[in-house]
């Protein structure tokens, strides 16, 4: 068992890093507008693929072992599902409904949104682990650190890549990804505080992850990608997706 004041320092510290992993994004991206444009579709892609690669091969996982593979856990993968379904649907009515009475409209589309939810659901779940884990040892805490700083590169950049494609400036979706990622900090202090009853909240909250993840790339990403046309085009999104998909099969065989 660590020391309690140790595992505060480098649990925070660990978290705090990792926050910082949001501003990946801008070494790819901070180039020029059409250059960034360019990338947007081959981000989109990456970061279809790291999403359900994630849900499926990670979040999914970890909740069957939390959970088991009764009703229950079902039960809450499917509403939630239904759930970020209805959100949108919301959204989109209130983006449209503005659209209507304005003329235009010029702001972020719902996948902004539920992006956001999702990815900062994922973080305070990462937050929680990774408390977890140095609860046990600081080797374990550092291996589970380092896997999940792995597992956050490439998905902070398709993350930036879906913000930007969703509408927002570069600055913007900066900060907001960033506060997105800084509830991993926010799950660390409330894992500290709590202690091991943060777990049993964590293993009900897995399948809500999984959902939101599924359902971004299945309902808002994947449908994106099809309006580019051409055989060569269409070759390079399936490469990005499956590339995503690998790149978090890798994390996982690395961290067993």
């Amino acid at each position: 068992m660590t020391d309690p004041i140790e595992l505060w320092a480098v649990t925070l510290s660990s978290v705090a890093l990792l926050s910082l992993l949001s501003f990946v994004g801008l070494l790819a991206l901070s180039r020029r507008r059409s250059g960034l444009d360019a990338l947007i579709p081959h981000l989109v892609a990456l970061a279809a693929g790291s999403l359900l690669g994630t849900a499926l091969l990670h979040v999914l996982p970890r909740a069957i072992d939390e959970l088991g593979t009764g009703l229950p856990l079902f039960l809450l993968l499917t509403g939630s599902f239904v759930v970020f379904f209805a959100l949108e649907k919301f959204l989109w009515a209130h983006h449209h409904g503005e659209e209507e009475f304005e003329g235009h409209h010029h702001g972020p589309k719902p996948v902004v949104m539920m992006n956001l939810i999702g990815d900062g659901l994922h973080n305070f779940v990462d937050g929680v682990i990774i408390t977890a884990s140095f609860q046990v040892d600081i080797s374990v805490g550092a291996a589970a650190t380092l896997a999940v700083a792995i597992h956050e590169i490439p998905q902070e950049i398709g993350d930036f890549g879906v913000l930007i494609h969703g509408g927002l400036s570069v600055k913007r979706a900066l900060f907001l990804n960033f506060l997105s990622a800084t509830m991993a900090i926010l799950g660390a202090v409330v894992s500290l505080l709590v202690g091991a009853e943060s777990q049993k909240f964590v293993a009900y909250l897995l399948p809500v992850a999984a959902a939101n993840f599924l359902y971004i790339a299945a309902a808002d990403l994947i449908p994106e990608l099809h309006r580019e046309r051409g055989g060569k085009k269409a070759l390079v999104q399936v490469a990005l997706v499956v590339l995503g998909v690998l790149l978090m099969l890798g994390v996982k065989l690395l961290a067993e």
